[in-house]
């Protein structure tokens, strides 16, 4: 099963990053440069799940590990964020894994490989 880095872009209290297999970066430090968040997700093989584009940009550019999965998704409330997550997330665990990026947008998902 793999494993996540949930950035501290994200909300907490989402229930599917609850649980076995998540790792949040404020539970080390949210004040963590992108550079050192990268480091802590190589070197613990954690997939990185962000809002942040500069870890797209990053792992364009690198192998894995670590892989990023972007949400994309622009400014949503929160119920709607809560919403496509639901929707996408079984799709997200299986491609995550053999994509070096994951890009999830309001209205699909594009894997870069």
């Amino acid at each position: 099963m793999p494993r996540f880095l949930i950035d501290a872009n994200l909300p907490r209290r989402l229930a599917v990053w609850q649980g076995e297999g998540f790792e949040w970066v404020s539970d080390h430090d949210d004040t963590w440069p992108d550079s050192q968040v990268w480091d802590y997700a190589r070197q613990s093989d954690l997939i990185i799940v962000t809002k942040d584009a500069d870890f797209s940009d990053r792992a364009m550019l690198s192998d894995p590990p670590p892989r990023v999965v972007h949400f994309r998704v622009g400014n949503m409330r929160l119920r709607e964020l809560r919403q496509r997550l639901m929707d996408v997330w079984p799709q997200v665990m299986a491609a995550a894994p053999i994509h070096k990026l994951l890009v999830v947008n309001s209205d699909a998902i594009v894997g870069v490989v």
